[in-house]
Order: structure tokens, then C-alpha cells, then sequence
């Protein structure tokens, strides 16, 4: 009997969380396919739109050839693809397909707060920047996104001039931001074209963050769903699985774990959430099952919780620790404000007017999306009833967007406030 080993790579955790934003149809999705391998695109409206409408992840193993110098020995093989040599890992990494269509702004700014960096999608045939890529750049700053790589997508479809062209708007375009100083990359993901040169870029300008695995564990969720095929056995059906990021701290297999907000129950003619305990039953990061997981890359916990509460990402948006352990869960909160001049996303140039009473907006906290209306007005900061309610610690970061026409326009941030 042969006995084969598992490669290093499939028993490495990712270390990093990238994101991948940028307007709609600007390649996102297959410049993760040809980094990682893997389509991510797997619901079935996102098959026939051709559109990302959840987050989407993916694995990658950076390598780097020992004998070929400078950028060429950057790849995601085995084996270097100039010279045939041996690669050596670098670090495997986690990349989040982010939708970028406006109508799904919302679920964007859930998957920014997992990110530890960015890769910014550019079309070079197309002018910019577009509304997407003004409001995805726009809302990175806002949740704190430091580190951002641009590559300049689908220089196969133009002439070297209107690349030129093309790269001259996009340094136009992040000279006012955070990014003046980010690495352009003309790419053709189509065609698999200076991929090595992204690697490269990727590596020296997202390094992995400093993590804190002593601290108590808390994982936001950003997906949650049903592994079960129809007509599984009873005796075979595996618990409901949670997908997303830990911020901080470490799980194990076999630990009994808290997730606020939960689920709805109605009281005394009330609707409120009541907290969900389950068992972690397997862990799952990097392709493979391990029994400790740690902070950094995306991962999944299997749990004991019935099929029917996860499926259909119903617990999208909760944060999972220890028993008693986690943030106090809001049902209205006091945010201080800080609005931007103009609305973001909108085709016309359009004033941040003031927040008004009553005013329905929508409110992104950690992986969460939930709608705030506004009961009090005060100097630089309103308090709000929310739609769902949210677990977050004071002082967490909320971005704040409203109904412009007929799509809520990124207008700000706020934080939230001790009561």
C-alpha cells in the first residue's frame, strides 16, 4: 500500500484576507480563478448573470522560485513556469470576491471589514473612475483599509495609447485618497498576463497583520449555509456551517461556542434575539480540516446547529466567542457622525445634505447590514432604532448610507457611542 502524504500547502492556514473590489464586469472574479484556481462565483443567479452577488472565497499559495531573480520567479505552481525549478511557498493567503454591482454595496462593505488589504479592479477599457470604483475606494478608507494594490484590467482589448490614457486617470483619480502611492499593475486576467508582476506587488504591499491569538476568540460571520444534499439521510446529516474571518484569539474543535445576535423569537408581542450555543464539530481552513484555528484568512466551523437556522445565510452578519464572552448586542445605538461632503456612487455631483429625523438608513457594522431609523438628532451624532439588531463593541466603526433615487449612496461613517 502507497501511503501519500499532503502537500505543505493544503495544511497551511491563510495568513491574510485580501479583498477584491472594483465596479461590476472589471474581471474581479476571474482574476481570483486565475490566482487560486477557483471560481467563486457558485450561486445559481451569479451562473446566470454572470455577476458576483455574494462574497465569494478563494485560496491562493504564493511560491517564489529560488533560482529565477527579480519578479519572474513570483507564481502559484509547483514548478516555476520559466525554468521548471522547484518553488518555494511564501505564505498561502485568502481572497474575498466582493460584488460589485451598486445594488450590492451592502454586501461589499460586510466583506471590507475582514479585509486586511485590497486589490482594486480597474477595466483599462473603460474610463474612470466608474461609480463602483469612486464608492468601493471611498468606503475601503472608511473601514480602515490601509494597504491597496490596483491592477489595470483588459490591457488585451486596448492600444498602448488608451492604456496610457487609462493609467494617467487612475493616478488622477488617487491623488486626493489614501492610495496616491499605490502600485499600479496592468494585467490581463483573461489571458493570465503579468500575474507574477501582481504576486510581486502583492507580497512587498500587503504584509499579514500583527494577530493576538491569546485574546478571546471572535469571529465575524459573513456566510452561513446548509451542507446537506436533499434526501440525506438522517443519520448523515452534518450540523450548519458558518463561514467567515477571526478577528482575534483561537477555536478549537469540540468547544462549545455563543453566536449573538441569533435568532428571532417573538415575546409579550415583541419581536427580540436570543442568543445561539452550539459545538464545534470540525474546522475547516486552507482546503482541509484542522483541529485548532487561529486568526487571519477566512475559515469555516462546522457546528451542531440545526441545518434549517444556517441555510439561505440566515446567520450572516453574527459574531461567534465563548460563552458570555462577546459584545453586548444593540437594539438602537447613539453614533457619533462624520458625514463626506459629497454622496459617493452617484452618477451627478450630489451635497451630503444633514441627517434628518426619521430617516431610514442603512448601517454596515462588522459583517452585519441592518437599517437604523433615526429618533434623536444631536450635534455630530443622531440615535437610531434598528431593523436587526447588530453585536458590536462601543467604538466600533458603522458606515452610514442613504436612499438616493433608488440605491442607498455611501454619505459617511459613524462610531458608536457608550449609552
Amino acid at each position: 500500500m502507497i501511503l501519500i502524504a499532503k502537500k505543505k500547502q493544503d495544511t497551511l492556514q491563510p495568513e491574510v484576507n485580501i479583498g477584491l473590489v472594483g465596479h461590476v464586469d472589471h474581471g474581479k472574479t476571474t482574476l481570483t480563478e486565475r490566482l487560486s484556481g477557483k471560481w467563486t462565483d457558485t450561486h445559481s443567479e451569479e451562473l446566470k448573470r454572470g455577476i458576483t452577488i455574494r462574497l465569494g472565497y478563494a485560496d491562493s499559495v504564493f511560491k517564489k522560485c529560488s533560482k529565477c531573480r527579480g519578479t519572474a520567479g513570483y507564481t502559484v505552481k509547483d514548478k516555476c513556469p520559466k525554468c521548471e525549478s522547484e518553488t518555494k511557498i511564501l505564505r498561502k493567503v485568502s481572497f474575498v470576491d466582493a460584488p460589485g454591482h451598486e445594488s450590492l454595496m451592502a454586501t461589499m462593505l460586510s466583506g471590507a471589514t475582514i479585509m486586511d488589504g485590497a486589490i482594486l479592479m480597474i477595466a483599462a477599457n473603460e474610463n474612470c473612475p466608474q461609480p463602483q470604483t469612486r464608492e468601493h475606494i471611498m468606503a475601503l478608507q472608511i473601514m480602515g483599509v490601509k494597504n491597496l494594490v490596483i491592477v489595470q484590467n483588459k490591457i488585451d482589448l486596448v492600444k498602448k495609447e488608451q492604456a496610457m490614457k487609462n493609467y494617467k486617470q487612475i493616478k488622477e483619480f488617487i491623488k486626493e485618497t489614501e492610495y496616491k502611492d499605490a502600485p499600479i499593475i496592468p494585467v490581463s486576467a483573461q489571458h493570465n498576463i503579468n500575474t507574477e508582476v501582481l504576486i510581486e506587488a502583492i507580497e512587498k504591499t500587503i504584509p499579514t497583520p500583527a494577530r493576538d491569538p491569546s485574546a478571546t476568540p471572535m469571529m465575524f460571520v459573513a456566510r452561513s449555509f446548509d451542507i446537506n444534499k436533499p434526501g440525506t439521510k438522517i443519520a448523515k446529516i452534518v450540523g450548519g456551517v458558518l463561514g467567515g474571518s477571526l478577528k482575534q484569539g483561537k477555536f478549537k474543535s469540540g468547544e462549545e461556542i455563543e453566536i449573538r445576535p441569533g435568532y428571532e423569537v417573538e415575546e409579550r408581542n415583541q419581536k427580540i434575539f436570543k442568543p445561539l450555543f452550539a459545538k464545534i464539530t470540525d474546522i475547516k481552513t486552507g482546503g482541509t480540516s484542522v483541529e485548532e484555528v487561529g486568526p487571519g484568512g477566512s475559515m469555516a466551523l462546522l457546528t451542531s446547529l440545526d441545518p434549517s437556522i444556517v441555510k439561505s445565510d440566515k446567520l450572516s452578519g453574527c459574531v461567534v466567542g465563548h460563552k458570555d464572552h462577546l459584545p453586548k448586542v444593540w437594539y438602537d445605538f447613539t453614533l457619533e457622525t462624520h458625514l463626506l461632503d459629497r454622496v459617493v456612487g452617484a452618477a451627478e455631483e450630489l451635497k451630503v445634505e444633514p441627517i434628518k429625523k426619521l430617516e431610514a438608513l442603512m448601517l454596515n457594522i462588522n459583517s452585519a447590514a441592518t437599517v437604523g431609523v433615526v429618533t434623536e438628532l444631536g450635534k455630530n451624532k443622531f440615535r437610531c432604532k434598528l431593523k436587526l439588531p447588530v453585536c458590536a463593541e462601543p467604538g466600533s466603526r458603522v458606515t452610514i448610507s442613504r436612499r438616493v433615487g433608488n440605491r442607498f449612496r455611501l454619505i459617511g461613517f459613524g462610531i458608536i457611542l457608550e449609552k
